[in-house]
């Protein structure tokens, strides 16, 4: 049965221990995203960096890595896959505001600019909040009834040829647990309506980050474990089969179809970053604020 929760506190959630990440290092190799051009030689996206407030970017990218090796150990695997050229959608975990960082901070050291989906809040952050949007934050409005063109933004975002990150629970995660909730459809509608303007699939992949819910952050030392993993290029071009009669927009059964797949893609790295098996008595369902069976 689905049962209701509130969240735990973070002292609670059990820190990704050493001899976890050793597995994953052995299994993937994992590289420090905290400095440029973790996994070797690549071509810098010249082009995107120049566009995108260089100096600005620069500053923050520099800042943002020196915190986070200063408050965390933070390795990744995967990021070889991030496209040196080209527009994709990076479909982000969001357990904690820390997480926010990492695969902002991976991609830009792997020479790509992508603009990011945002709440709107923190862009009246002090001082960091305009450094955000200078470095490509697209502010959401959330609760404002706006779905639709911020999914238009998002688009045009991605049609235009830049890459896009999306937190797609929509908020930080509200499973107890501290798994990716349920998301929001509208990574399923930019997927499906930016392939169909395109008249090709856009790439998505999932970027998962766990280990940053154990941190303290007025006194984060010593160090914990932070892993994060970039997917590899999730497949739904069978829904996209027969988008030339889909009318004005994507059918929502197939939205709905690509929101769960990558859902669960998720958490099954989730799982195997954390070393262990989601809740069998299923989700956390954001809407009813209860665990839902699959």
């Amino acid at each position: 049965m689905a049962s209701k929760g509130k969240p735990s506190p973070r002292s609670a959630v059990k820190p990704l221990s050493d001899e976890q990440v050793a597995r994953l290092d052995a299994k993937h190799h994992l590289v420090d995203p905290t400095r440029y051009y973790p996994t070797g030689p690549r071509t810098p996206n010249t082009a995107e960096i120049n566009a995108q407030n260089p100096k600005a970017t620069e500053r923050l990218l520099e800042g943002v890595s020196k915190v986070l090796r200063n408050r965390s150990k933070v390795r990744a695997w995967g990021l070889e896959r991030v496209p040196e050229t080209g527009t994709f959608i990076t479909a982000a975990s969001h357990v904690t505001m820390y997480d926010v960082f990492v695969p902002m901070m991976s991609l830009f050291h792997m020479g790509r600019r992508p603009r990011y989906m945002a709440k709107a809040e923190m862009a009246k952050w002090p001082l960091i909040g305009r450094w955000f949007q200078l470095v490509g934050m697209q502010p959401v409005p959330r609760r404002s009834g706006q779905a639709k063109a911020i999914e238009e933004e998002s688009i045009k975002i991605i049609t235009s040829g830049r890459p896009l990150t999306i937190w797609p629970e929509g908020t930080v995660t509200r499973d107890p647990k501290k798994w990716v909730m349920s998301l929001k459809p509208g990574i399923g509608y930019i997927a499906l309506e930016s392939s169909r303007r395109l008249g090709r699939q856009v790439p998505i992949f999932c970027a998962v980050t766990w280990g940053a819910a154990s941190i303290n952050q007025w006194w984060p030392w010593p160090r914990k474990n932070v892993v994060m993993c970039y997917d590899g290029q999730l497949d739904y071009a069978d829904l996209l089969a027969d988008m030339d009669s889909w009318g004005e927009e994507p059918p929502a059964d197939k939205v709905s179809e690509l929101t769960m797949r990558v859902f669960r893609r998720m958490n099954e790295v989730m799982e195997e970053i954390r070393g262990e098996r989601m809740p069998a008595e299923g989700y956390w369902d954001y809407r009813n604020m209860r665990r839902q069976a699959w």
